[in-house]
This record gives C-alpha cells, structure tokens and sequence, in this order.
C-alpha cells in the first residue's frame, strides 16, 4: 500500500542538458555560499599570530591544534571538564529530537486524518504560535518552568523544547497528502490506528520526519537561552553555553579567540553532518507543504 504513495518523489534523478543553464547559477551561488563553511575550518586551526593578522588572511598557513588543545586544558583548569558540556548536549539534543518527532508525527496525523470538535481551531493556534518571537514569551516561560519545578534541573533543556509548532506544521500538511484511500483501504483488511501510524503514515513521511529532526536538532543543540536563565549549576550546562563564554580566558580576549574559533567548529560539525544526509528529504518537505 506504502508503494503506491509516490507523492514524496520530487527530485530528479537523471541528469538532463537542459539542466545546465541551472547550474551555470547555482554552482557560483554554492561556493559563495560555501566560504564561510571553510573559513570556520581554516579559523579553527590557525595559531594566535594568524588569527590577529592585518590584513586578516582566509586561508590557514601553519595549522596548529593548539586552539583544541588550549580548550580542553581550559574546561579542567575550571572544575568541569569538557566533556561535561558535550555529554550534557548529546543528551538533551537526542531525547529532544526522538520525542519532538513522535510527539510532531502523533499530533500530525490526527489533526490531519482524525474529525472532532476543535480540530480547526487547535491547528490554527498552532499556527499562531509561529508568529511569536522568543523574546515575546520570555517572561512568561520563565514563570512557567519556575511553577514547574524545572528551575536547576537537567529536565529543563527538555521539556520546555518539546514545543516545537513548525514541527507540527509540517507534519500536517505533508501527511495531508497521504490518499484517504490508502488509509480506508488498510482499515477494511483490519488495521488498526497504530498500524496505520507506524506503516503507512511513518514510512512515507520520512522527509518531513528528517526536516523536523534538523530543526529540532538546531533549537536544542544551539540553544543558549536555557544555561543562561534557568541553570545555575555548571554541571548541568551545555557545551553551546560554555561556547559564549570563551569570548575571554581570565580577561584575556586574546587567548579567548582561539578557544572560539575551536569551539565553533566542535559546534558547527553536527549541524554540517546532519544537513549533508538529510538535504534531499528537508527539499521534498518543503516542495510538497502546504500543496493539496
């Protein structure tokens, strides 16, 4: 039945002539934009003279790991190694990521296939909700995770980021493309809803599933916000809170630089990763949202 659904197949998959005016385009357009992606490596790895050399060079000419070196001795000179902070973001972004896309996948396919009252109503709130800027909501999150108990915890770089209303978004409308007859179909040869779920609607949601895993990967891996205002214990911090702190080492925003530069690339490397496989599905999803 799951083969039949052929609505997720966007992409081309041969190369044709006529696609060569577009990449006369794009491949100037994709190395523009892909120098930055090598000046994060090339910084990383250029030694203190490189790094406030005038005029400032792009390209590294002695690569050094001093930069990672100076990071790691940094994190024990202060109590908590680093490997705290990353093990703290490995966790929360995976537990994050796994229950956003079940919560978002669940969410999606009753509003999306179910009837009830309110159904329209919910979905448009939801879609409300995209309009709100973080600092808007600030105050009021604040209060709520304080009534919650979750000030100082490890459960607050959770829970709060299970809401993730884009997430839902997608998912509706990609499964909205999904035959009603393929659904029917299954429930006359006796399938249940979790049938249906994991079956029919999971396998052929997968790009939707994977746009939602960056985003949520993203809002969680980056986030700083939740080290800053609702932790107090260092233990407990993520390696993105220990990141904005390195702009000085014991006041010295010279030896800071180079511990920057390391540590933006230890947090650029996930998102590239992540990207590099998901790309196709993250362009399915979005050529295929909101179309009927």
């Amino acid at each position: 039945m799951a083969s039949s659904f052929q609505g997720r197949q966007i992409n081309p998959k041969k190369f044709h002539k006529s696609q060569l005016k577009f990449y006369a385009v794009l491949i100037p357009m994709a190395i523009i934009m892909g120098l930055p992606i090598v000046y994060i490596f090339n910084h990383a790895f250029k030694p203190i003279d490189e790094l406030f050399a005038f005029p400032p060079r792009f390209f590294v000419q002695k690569p050094t790991m001093q930069n990672f070196l100076s990071l790691l001795e940094g994190s024990k000179a202060g109590g908590i190694p680093i490997t705290r902070y990353l093990f703290n973001s490995i966790t929360a972004t995976i537990l994050v990521v796994v229950l956003i896309i079940l919560i978002s996948t669940m969410a999606g396919y009753i509003l999306s296939k179910k009837h009830f009252k309110l159904k329209k109503t919910i979905f448009e709130i939801n879609t409300l909700a995209l309009m709100f800027v973080p600092a808007a909501v600030a105050i009021p999150r604040y209060f709520i995770i304080e009534k919650l108990y979750l000030i100082n915890t490890f459960t607050v770089h959770i829970l709060p980021l299970l809401a993730l209303p884009v997430g839902l978004f997608l998912m509706k409308q990609f499964i909205d493309q999904i035959p009603e007859e393929l659904l029917e179909a299954a429930k006359m040869d006796g399938a249940t809803d979790r049938k249906i779920y994991w079956h029919i609607i999971l396998p052929n949601i997968k790009p939707a599933i994977a746009t939602v895993a960056i985003l949520a990967f993203q809002a969680v891996w980056n986030n700083i916000e939740t080290s800053d205002l609702y932790v107090n214990n260092e233990g407990i911090k993520t390696f993105a809170f220990y990141m904005s702190t390195l702009s000085t080492v014991n006041g010295n925003s010279v030896a800071g630089t180079g511990l920057s530069a390391a540590a933006s690339l230890i947090m650029f490397i996930p998102n590239l990763i992540i990207f590099i496989f998901m790309q196709k599905q993250v362009m399915d999803t979005m050529a295929h949202s909101g179309i009927k």
